[in-house]
């Protein structure tokens, strides 16, 4: 993280606990936040934002519905630092 930067928390699925050394935290003038409860107009901003296309989500992984195992596997040994995405099949309308 660069010198002044913010590092924020909205979940804990590796677990509740975490190693940091303080001393980089102080030393590079960093913020740590946390992201519990948002009013809903952020959360209208933020979808603004992704479909102006200035901002996206880090999509590592993309799996067809029936890969769905798979996925829940890559999820539960964090094997992607990003969003895993499931694809439903297409139906078509007769």
């Amino acid at each position: 993280m660069k010198l002044g930067g913010r590092y924020a928390v909205a979940a804990a699925i590796g677990g509740s606990l975490a190693q940091i050394d303080l001393r980089t935290v102080y030393l590079q003038d960093l913020s740590l936040l946390a992201c519990t409860f948002q009013e809903d107009e952020v959360f209208t901003n933020l979808i603004g934002d992704v479909e102006r296309n200035e901002i996206a989500p880090l999509v590592s992984q993309t799996y067809e519905l029936k890969e769905i195992r798979a996925a829940q596997q890559d999820f539960i040994d964090k094997t992607y630092p990003g969003k895993l995405v499931l694809v439903p099949p297409v139906v078509l309308e007769q």
